[in-house]
């Protein structure tokens, strides 16, 4: 326990030095060289404007100091990044949008299994409050609407699923941003190249301010 705490404690660290560039709702204004926010009407305004994300949220090589072993996904919910470890003290690093599933836990799984244009199956909740996800209680199958994007990680406990995922958006705009609904959303050309990088049973570490741990952690 005390050296799983130190693990995370130690990337906690490395990720407050490598990311504070980009706080959690602001980005850089190059124009005015101010740091703005980023809600979601702005974040809509840009990508329409520029179709594309924000540099700081788009795919990139940056230096990451870690002993965690490359292939090792590491994800910084506050600064909405994941990084995917790489030799040499590097990582790939996307930028990632975090829902409301996705608040309130931290900790190490694994990836259990993965799917391509996987199916969504809205939970129970959603079904009884909502017309359109009810009719898709028995799962909306993968495509360019579906809520899950073109790629889906599913993150396990050992060999229980823990109902996190890291998946892709039929909503690019939202990355950067902490959104409604979702656990780890990327934007589909992201979500493929890292399903296309890491293997079934890599490790996944989830750092969180003010979550609490995943049982078992």
């Amino acid at each position: 326990m005390k050296r799983v705490a130190s693990t995370i404690l130690a990337i906690a660290l490395s990720l407050a030095t490598v990311g504070n560039a980009v706080a959690q709702t602001q980005i850089y204004d190059s124009k005015t060289r101010k740091w703005i926010d980023y809600d979601k009407k702005k974040a809509r305004q840009l990508y329409a404007r520029n179709k594309q994300l924000p540099e700081a949220f788009r795919m990139q090589m940056v230096p990451f100091r870690t002993a965690e072993q490359p292939g090792t996904i590491i994800i910084d919910g506050n600064q909405h990044f994941l990084y995917l470890v790489q030799p040499g003290g590097q990582a790939i690093r996307y930028g990632i949008g975090v829902g409301r599933e996705g608040f309130g836990w931290a900790g190490i799984v694994r990836i259990g299994r993965t799917a391509e244009w996987p199916t969504w199956t809205p939970p129970a909740e959603m079904v009884a409050r909502d017309a359109n996800a009810a009719k898709w209680a028995a799962g909306m199958p993968g495509g360019p609407d579906n809520p899950l994007g073109a790629r889906a990680l599913y993150l396990y406990e050992g060999d229980n699923d823990t109902i996190y995922r890291i998946h892709g958006t039929t909503e690019p705009w939202t990355i950067g941003l902490d959104v409604s609904s979702g656990c780890i959303r990327m934007n589909n050309d992201d979500v493929t190249d890292l399903h296309s990088r890491v293997a079934v049973g890599a490790k996944v570490i989830v750092l969180m301010q003010g979550a609490a741990l995943y049982k078992g952690v």
